[in-house]
């Protein structure tokens, strides 16, 4: 423990709780050395001998210095105000690496910033920076900017494992509560068909919370697809999952060859589901629902189910319902979307 030699007041301790309020008052207290005490005084460090405490006894002694307390990663940086403001007050943690958007004026700073994350976060080996997710294959380009180079790690959720490619696959951790809200909702011995299952997190918190009678799970990039299988396998439910490396288009085939007719479909891309969901459409049994994520500026909701009213429609079904749920915020007005749409097929 680190010491410092201070002024101090030396009070009675029945007296001590008035001296101590009268010296913060007044800006006196030394806000970095701790007060001590023996069985008879307190010793109340102090930063001058003032007038005000002219009536006090004044002595000078040795006191343990105050552990700052440090709350997040912003405390242990030194930028300037305007930077400061700037820096970003939520990333994800997806197992013991975080994930961390930088605005542009702090990209020179980012090994500071990395370095800062991992002394507030034991648990974590690795920082990234990230650019947001694209392209077919959902996935997005990193930079590690603190701790070890490595962009696969193992992540928990449910008491389910997951091994996740933070670079080359999508998973965000936000969603996980949605995937157990997920799960619940679906029907005993109902089949399900995962769209766009990534590294299969919804499949597999279905088939270990729900008693689906089967799910098929497809994806078009090949690297989640390959860990997919092992967190299915790592998780136990290989017997109630088929696992496609497949473009979604064909799951019209791939229902088919397996003679299932889906009682809940899992549309889980953001930006493109509804490009798809004719495809989710003539898939969905009669009663069915389709769990359909989207992210939307609030004010193009109502618009967003027209349409979605609108393509049903164009293939003989109506939608009977459409349960909105805000699941996150994206951007300013912008959220990242659940609806869950029950259909009825003509």
């Amino acid at each position: 423990m680190v010491t410092e030699e201070s002024l101090a007041v030396k009070i009675e301790k029945e007296k001590g709780e008035e001296a101590r309020l009268f010296l913060q008052k007044n800006d006196l207290i030394r806000s970095d050395l701790r007060i001590k005490k023996d069985e008879q005084f307190l010793y109340i460090p102090i930063s001058c001998k003032s007038n005000l405490v002219s009536d006090y006894d004044i002595i000078t002694g040795i006191f343990k210095k105050t552990e700052k307390r440090i709350d997040s990663y912003q405390q242990l940086l030194s930028l300037p105000y305007e930077l400061q403001c700037s820096l970003p007050t939520s990333f994800d943690i997806i197992g013991d690496i975080i994930l961390i958007k930088l605005p542009k004026e702090l990209q020179s700073f980012s090994k500071e910033i990395g370095n800062a994350l991992l002394e507030t976060h034991s648990h974590v080996k690795t920082v990234c920076s990230m650019n947001p997710v694209s392209g077919e294959f959902r996935n997005r380009s990193v930079q590690v900017i603190g701790g070890e180079h490595k962009t696969v790690t193992m992540h928990k959720e449910y008491g389910n494992w997951f091994k996740i490619d933070v670079e080359k696959t999508y998973f965000s951790p936000r969603l996980a509560n949605e995937r157990k809200r997920v799960s619940s909702l679906i029907r005993k011995k109902s089949c399900v068909l995962d769209m766009f299952c990534g590294v299969a997190p919804f499949s597999i918190l279905i088939a270990k919370y729900a008693q689906p009678a089967h799910i098929i799970a497809v994806d078009i990039n090949p690297i989640a697809i390959e860990l997919a299988e092992f967190n299915i396998r790592k998780n136990n439910v290989k017997d109630k999952i088929s696992l496609f490396n497949r473009d979604a288009r064909d799951a019209q085939q791939l229902c088919n060859d397996l003679s299932m007719r889906p009682n809940h479909i899992i549309m889980n891309l953001p930006f493109s589901a509804f490009e798809f969901f004719p495809i989710a459409i003539q898939l969905i049994s009669h009663g069915g629902v389709i769990h359909y994520y989207d992210i939307l500026n609030e004010s193009l909701f109502e618009q967003r189910k027209n349409d979605l009213i609108e393509k049903a429609n164009n293939f003989r079904a109506d939608l009977i319902h459409l349960d909105f749920h805000k699941i996150k915020t994206y951007a300013p007005h912008e959220f990242y979307i659940g609806i869950d749409i029950t259909v009825s097929k003509n």
